[in-house]
């Protein structure tokens, strides 16, 4: 197995030779075998071992084994203790997610810190076949049927070509200790019940299960790049970037023979899961939208616009005193300066009689109901009516500011000046305002 190992990183692996490796040990069969191979082939590894305090004194005994092993092979070994209960109830989440996150936020941590260029886990082609089948059990897209990625980020798993019986084979040939998790026997979690009752039948039924699987995984990769190439072309098509907001055009979309398909493709990273609701919004009134945990997806006029979502912050004000001449704001720096006499205002300037002010002058978002007297217009007009006019989509009418004196409208900022405190005939002090 050892040649066919090194065969396997010199085709596919070869950036591991020479890299600082950080192998993720449990003290199983599995990273202990990948351990020793690792060791065999001189490659420059540590370990790191979690202890999740999850099986009493057995989780102590994991530690100790791997500090020994750790010993025996000269190499630095990193140990983690986790109270994993703790953190599931608090995050309210189970304890093999809990453990999961735990892990992996650790890895990625150590190797930032300690300047690690991968990260290997000991994740085999049981494991994937595993994983195949509780995507398909759950209801998956074609991305939850291509198995266990061999690279992902810092992440590799050099072993996924190789069956646990290959990796048990080794081990007992070479006589290489490790440890049994007692729970890996219990059927009580879906993976070690699929591992237990259900693979067995299958590799009875075909002795060829684990080749055959490669094989279909193999295929539906290839399946899924293909998508992938077809995605990025039509991306460019009906997507568009503005103001960290993707824009999708509805029209252009629902000419697609399948949009449904296409909306998953195009917002799978983004953590939706009301999949019937997403494809709704096309056909649905302006102002409709979906969350996700991260995300936002709203429909306006002819486009669905996708956002981040915010952090649930209090509105934020942000007071004027007369004697300030800069603030910067999220919008940009707003600039306050006296003059002799007006110039050409634009949508970023104006001036404003001095006197016709009062301080403190505030900046915040605008409220619904609130109105102005639009520069050059007679009478007054509700902002949300001027937003509408304006043909503002709804993502732009959440992000207009507006600058306030005593809570009278004094600028829609970036767009239009309130006739009250423009400049006139009788003005004798001249503001400036200017956004940049």
């Amino acid at each position: 197995m050892l040649q066919t190992f090194q065969k396997h990183l010199d085709t596919h692996l070869g950036m591991l030779h020479g890299s600082r490796l950080l192998l993720a040990i449990s003290g199983g069969l599995d990273s202990v075998v990948l351990t020793h191979l690792c060791h065999q082939l001189k490659l420059k590894i540590s370990l790191a071992h979690c202890n999740f305090n999850l099986r009493a004194a057995e989780s102590d005994a994991d530690e100790d084994f791997v500090l020994e092993l750790a010993d025996d092979l000269d190499m630095d070994v990193y140990i983690e203790s986790f109270d994993t209960e703790t953190y599931a109830k608090e995050h309210h989440i189970s304890i093999q997610m809990a453990a999961r996150e735990l892990r992996y936020t650790w890895f990625f941590e150590l190797a930032e810190q300690l300047d690690f260029d991968y990260i290997l886990t000991a994740h085999h082609a049981d494991d994937n076949l595993e994983t195949f089948l509780i995507n398909l059990t759950r209801g998956t897209g074609l991305d939850g049927l291509t198995g266990i990625p061999e690279v992902s980020d810092k992440i590799v798993r050099p072993l996924l070509p190789f069956s646990r019986e290959a990796l048990e084979t080794y081990a007992k040939k070479e006589q290489i200790e490790w440890r049994e998790d007692a729970t890996n026997a219990s059927t009580k979690y879906v993976r070690n019940k699929l591992r237990h009752d259900v693979i067995p039948t299958l590799k009875e039924v075909n002795p060829q299960l684990l080749q055959n699987f490669q094989t279909t995984i193999s295929n539906l990769q290839d399946s899924q790049n293909l998508i992938d190439d077809a995605v990025v072309r039509m991306q460019k098509k009906i997507a568009k970037l503005e103001d960290n907001v993707i824009k999708l055009n509805i029209k252009k979309l629902k000419k697609r023979s399948n949009p449904k398909a296409y909306l998953y493709q195009l917002l799978k990273g983004y953590n939706f899961t009301a999949w019937n609701d997403v494809v709704n919004l096309l056909d649905a009134q302006s102002g409709k939208q979906v969350f996700s945990s991260t995300h936002r997806l709203l429909k306006d006029r002819n486009f669905l616009l996708l956002s981040e979502i915010g952090q649930g912050e209090e509105e934020e004000i942000i007071s004027i005193l007369k004697y300030d001449k800069k603030i910067k704001t999220p919008f940009g720096n707003l600039i306050f300066e006296l003059v002799e006499k007006t110039s050409d205002a634009s949508k970023d300037i104006i001036f404003v009689d001095a006197d016709a002010i009062q301080y403190p002058l505030k900046v915040r978002k605008w409220r619904h109901g609130e109105f102005f007297y639009p520069k050059g217009m007679q009478g007054k007009k509700k902002l949300s009516k001027y937003f509408k006019d304006e043909k503002l989509s709804l993502f732009d009418k959440e992000n207009v500011w507006i600058l306030y004196s005593d809570e009278k409208v004094v600028w829609v900022i970036g767009r239009r000046a309130d006739e009250r405190f423009i400049v006139n005939e009788n003005t004798t002090n001249i503001l400036k305002i200017e956004v940049y």
